[in-house]
């Protein structure tokens, strides 16, 4: 097949849509200025399949006097429309190809337009067979599902992306790795970090910044130097003065105690002719990516909240063809991660402490970050969900149970505690536990940090329970199916449905939640049962979060009434067994 396509870049275009009609069609012009040469005609009949003189016999077409900031897209309804074989072939499936990068931020210009849809036309078709309403009301129908699902949820994974995906699948256990990454598609990658009217600017400039309430990231399609002295980066751009910015890439920019504990990036954009950068040590031929190592690391919960998590938002869909930069270096934390860290970079992590200075042709500083331990889809650059992240994570992993139909026996994971929030009565839960018919595993904080061997522990689980703390985050390592039991503590509700109960869900793991009553918390015997602490912790709350913490978070144990407690151990049970045969 012979295609015709004129790519205009980012050249502003005026349409001009005249009322001129030559044999009963609109002659459409489009205008694209450029000053340094004479100006050239060009004639384009925007349907694919330009080598069928039957399918063009419609003559050329050219088109303005309405003004949009969008791009526009030109192409024609006519060809051998009303057969359906055709229109996908050659309208719908190359539409398809041509715009779904563009997010929905851009405008349909139809050429030879057909209103099927019109009352007129329903008129008129009640004469026809049956068979062509159908035939030509289909297509439109699913165009217009398509359209109006990826205007309203702006998500990148459609229909045809998840059927290409399944497709994927079926040759390979990793999801669209087909894709070659070259020159052409850093900025087709870059550009999908961007937003709305960012984007304007990233097109006009090269350099873009995302500013939000949890983070920043800052995005460059143009040679970069990056400065490890001082942590500088240069972005060259001639036409405007030099621009200074301070970005702190860490996903928790909100939080004050998190953030002063990394260093912020430097980030030079425009003309440094007055202050050049240093000449480079290193060429690399892949886009770099800048995040720290700091902030709350040393909590599972906010390692995988705040760097894990968004990096694989951001960084997944170059298909590892990409190097991190990792400020704030923490040799221990590459290590306990160093299987997503490898699966997302083909590339050794660059540690800024060697203050040498590194080219790239382009960069992102920072990481998109969405909600607590959660990947929106409609926001995510790749289109990726949770299961999209846990799916990963499995192969990062080598875990073996996709499902806890894939286990053999209802196996408990119980989160002992030796500081805070501990069970006092834990060896009492375990012999309950196991008179359930559980075989119960009971794991110790340190165990959790050789992720690379506690990752598989909890794969081969069916039941996590643990009281609410960083140790629940390990949810994410469950196969679909499988219950998380929590134990709430007083005052930690909304902590616990924020941080590890709402989240399960998207995780596709059954959640359960066991609500302490105040006798069953140590607090009850330390302050007595008419203490605000113990019947208005909201009043101990209003005073802070420090005074709150000092209580509820670091200042509380508890002992659980083993007969209330296992009526929520029965339940976890019967959700298994209405989908799993334990005893095949």
């Amino acid at each position: 097949m012979v295609q015709e396509m004129i790519k205009l870049s980012s050249i502003p275009v005026d349409f001009h849509v005249t009322q001129m009609f030559v044999q009963k069609y609109a002659l459409t012009t489009v205008y694209v200025p450029y000053d340094h040469q004479a100006q050239v005609k060009r004639i384009v009949k925007p349907y694919v399949k330009k080598e069928d003189k039957t399918a063009t016999i419609n003559p050329p077409l050219h088109q303005p006097a309405t003004l949009t900031t969008i791009t526009a897209v030109v192409f024609s309804s006519k060809g051998f429309t009303g057969n359906v074989f055709h229109e996908f072939k050659e309208i719908i499936i190359p539409l398809f190809n041509t715009t779904r990068h563009f997010r929905s931020g851009l405008k349909f210009l139809i050429t030879d337009f057909e209103h099927w849809v019109s009352p007129q036309a329903d008129l008129k078709m009640e004469k026809q067979p049956r068979r062509v309403v159908n035939c030509a009301t289909l297509p439109i129908c699913l165009v217009s599902i398509v359209l109006v699902y990826a205007t309203l949820f702006q998500s990148n994974d459609t229909i045809f992306e998840s059927w290409g995906y399944s497709l994927s699948n079926s040759r390979s256990n990793l999801r669209s790795e087909s894709i070659n990454i070259d020159v052409d598609s850093q900025e087709f990658l870059l550009r999908r970090l961007v937003r709305g009217d960012d984007r304007v600017r990233f097109d006009s400039y090269r350099f873009s910044c995302n500013i939000d309430v949890h983070y920043d990231v800052c995005v460059a399609n143009t040679p970069v130097r990056i400065y490890n002295k001082g942590l500088t980066v240069y972005v060259p751009y001639d036409h405007q003065p030099l621009v200074k910015r301070i970005v702190k890439p860490y996903a928790r920019k909100e939080d004050e105690t998190a953030m002063i504990r990394v260093s912020p990036v430097q980030i030079l954009h425009g003309n440094s002719t007055t202050n050049p950068p240093p000449a480079c040590n290193f060429n690399h031929n892949v886009t770099a990516v800048v995040f720290a190592n700091k902030g709350f690391t040393g909590n599972v919960f906010h390692e995988i909240n705040e760097i894990i998590i968004p990096l694989f938002i951001t960084t997944r869909q170059f298909r590892s063809r990409l190097k991190f930069v990792i400020t704030d270096f923490e040799r221990w934390l590459v290590e306990k991660y160093s299987r997503v860290i490898s699966q997302l970079s083909a590339y050794d992590v660059i540690n800024p402490d060697d203050r040498s200075v590194h080219c790239f042709p382009g960069a992102v500083i920072g990481l998109e970050y969405h909600d607590n331990l959660a990947l929106n889809n409609y926001d995510s650059p790749g289109g990726y969900s949770m299961s999209d992240f846990r799916k990963f994570l499995r192969e990062s992993y080598n875990l073996k149970a996709n499902h806890v139909s894939d286990l053999r026996k209802p196996t408990l994971l119980l989160i002992s505690r030796r500081n805070t929030r501990r069970f006092l009565n834990e060896q009492e839960m375990v012999d309950m536990m196991g008179g359930l018919g559980f075989q119960v595993i009971r794991v110790e904080p340190k165990t959790m940090m050789y992720l690379n061997e506690f990752s598989e522990v909890v794969n081969s689980c069916s039941v996590m329970v643990g009281a609410h703390g960083a140790g629940l985050t390990n949810e994410i390592f469950l196969p679909d199916g499988a219950v998380m039991v929590q134990v709430v503590p007083l005052g930690c509700e909304w902590g616990a449905i924020t941080y590890y109960g709402g989240p399960a869900k998207a995780m596709n793991v059954r959640y359960l939640e066991y609500k302490i009553e105040p006798e069953e918390s140590s607090l009850f015997y330390t302050y007595g049962k008419d203490h605000p602490v113990i019947k208005d912790p909201e009043s101990v709350s209003s005073k802070g979060y420090r005074a709150f913490r000092s209580v509820y978070v670091d200042g509380q144990d508890v002992k659980i009434n083993l007969e209330r407690f296992k009526k929520t151990l029965v339940e976890a049970k019967k959700i298994l067994e209405t989908s799993v045969p334990f005893n095949r």
